[in-house]
């Protein structure tokens, strides 16, 4: 298993793109991923951070490190997003290795929390994420936000 930071492996660029694509979005937002990624590998700043979770040369998921995930909270970044792992790698605890990837970035970055926007109550608690409030989301939905300490 390699976990790989796009901002130092830019050969993955291009699948990368492709995969977050296949998994998060729709026709209307394929350049979100596209152009978010491609901004991500060129930038100063600290954020946005994208990875690949590899099995040797297969991709079996993926995580963000972004400055806000679509929910009301504007104040609270960075935020974990986009966690993904494919059907037959899950159960075996490779999420983790996401989350521990982008904790340790969010610390190095110098930020003393982290975010997340989610409905799967009771998986992230597992991670050192707690439960903090209700966030809304552009498009009329809610989300249970939590915050982990670093």
């Amino acid at each position: 298993m390699e976990v790989v930071n796009l901002r130092e492996q830019k050969q993955y660029k291009e699948r990368a793109i492709a995969y977050f694509q296949k998994i998060w979005a729709t026709d209307d937002s394929k350049m979100v991923y596209e152009d978010c990624i491609s901004r991500s590998l060129v930038t100063e700043s600290p954020l946005p951070i994208w990875y690949l979770l590899l099995d040797e040369d297969k991709i079996m998921g993926c995580v963000g490190l972004i400055t806000n995930d679509f929910i009301s909270a504007g104040d609270l970044w960075p935020w974990l997003a986009a966690l993904y792992i494919e059907a037959e790698y899950r159960g075996k605890n490779y999420a983790g290795l996401l989350i521990e990837a982008v904790k340790k970035d969010t610390k190095k970055a110098g930020f003393p929390k982290l975010y997340l926007a989610t409905d799967h109550n009771g998986y992230y608690e597992k991670f050192g994420f707690s439960y903090i409030g209700e966030g809304y989301h552009p498009w009329g939905e809610s989300s249970r936000m939590y915050e982990c300490l670093l």
